[in-house]
C-alpha cells in the first residue's frame, strides 16, 4: 500500500480525560486509503526534547467529513506537546504504516474486539469496517476505572459493548479475561490491543478455546519502516520488525508462552 507524507490540518483537539486527547485532522484532498490496525508516524514540532516521530494507531477515518482521528495518551514530552495543538494547526504525518487486521471471510462470524487502555484506539476503526461488511462486532473494553473508558458512545453505535474496570466503578470488576461474556458466548474470532500482559492473557484464552486471534503489538517504534530495528519481535520465522511486518500478528506466529 502506498505511503504518504502529509501536512494535515487540525479540526479539533478534544481533551477526553486528564491523560488522553482526541485529535481530528483533515486536508482538502480525500484522505488516502487506510486499513484498521495500521498506524502513522507523527512529527512533533515545538518540543526540544522530542527528536523522533511518535507512532500512533489510526483510531478512525470519517469519510463523510474527510477526517482522520488519533487517540493520544499523554505519557511524555512528545505526546504532551501534541495535546497543545489547536484548530487550524498543521501536523505532519507519515501513513499508512504497517499491516492491519485480517477481516473475517464471512459476515456470519461472531467476533470479539478486546481493548485495554489506549489499546482501544484501533478497535473503533476495525469495528466500523466489520459492521460495514455486515458483521456486527462485540467489544470488550477494560480500564482502571470508568473515567478511563473512552469513546463508549462511538463503540455503542457499532455493536454490543461490555466493560471491565479494576476498581469496579463500571461494568464487571476485574480484568477483561474475567468477564462473563467469554463464557456466555462462543466467538469465532478475537482481535485485541492493549498492554502486553492483557494481550497475552487474551491470546491464552483464545488458544485454549481454539479461537482465531490477532493481536496488535505496541512495541516501541522509531522509524516505522523497519530500518532502526528497535521494535523487533521473535516469531515462528525468526525476528521481525513489528512496524513493518506487524503491528498485527496472528497469535500462532508469536512465540509467547501461551
Amino acid at each position: 500500500m502506498k505511503k504518504y507524507i502529509l501536512d494535515l490540518t487540525v479540526t479539533e483537539n478534544i481533551r477526553l480525560h486528564a491523560n488522553y486527547v482526541l485529535i481530528k485532522l483533515t486536508q482538502e484532498e480525500s484522505l488516502p486509503e487506510m486499513l484498521p490496525g495500521q498506524f502513522a508516524e507523527i512529527r512533533v514540532d515545538g518540543s526540544p526534547t522530542t527528536f523522533l516521530r511518535r507512532p500512533i494507531s489510526i483510531n478512525y477515518v470519517d469519510r463523510e467529513t474527510n477526517e482522520l482521528w488519533f487517540l493520544v495518551q499523554l505519557i511524555g514530552d512528545g505526546t504532551r506537546q501534541l495535546a497543545t495543538l489547536k484548530k487550524g494547526d498543521t501536523l505532519n504525518v507519515v501513513l499508512p504504516l504497517g499491516k492491519g487486521f485480517t477481516l473475517p471471510q464471512s459476515s456470519e462470524n461472531k467476533v470479539l474486539l478486546v481493548g485495554g487502555g489506549v489499546g482501544t484506539a484501533p478497535m473503533l476503526y476495525l469495528g466500523e469496517a466489520l459492521l460495514r461488511m455486515g458483521c456486527k462486532p462485540s467489544f470488550l473494553l477494560g480500564a482502571r476505572s470508568k473515567d478511563d473508558l473512552l469513546q463508549l458512545e462511538q463503540f455503542e453505535a457499532l455493536g454490543d459493548v461490555y466493560t471491565t474496570t479494576e476498581d469496579g466503578s463500571m461494568g464487571e470488576k476485574g480484568y477483561v479475561t474475567m468477564h462473563s461474556v467469554l463464557s456466555a458466548h462462543k466467538f469465532d474470532m478475537i482481535y485485541t490491543c492493549g498492554p502486553k500482559p492483557m494481550m497475552m492473557a487474551v491470546a491464552k484464552y483464545a488458544a485454549s478455546n481454539n479461537i482465531e486471534c490477532e493481536v496488535s503489538l505496541e512495541n516501541k517504534m522509531a522509524c516505522g519502516v523497519g530500518a532502526c530495528l528497535c521494535c523487533v519481535e521473535k516469531t515462528d520465522v525468526g525476528h521481525v520488525c513489528v512496524c513493518k511486518d506487524g503491528p498485527v500478528f496472528n497469535i500462532k506466529k508469536l512465540l509467547w508462552q501461551i
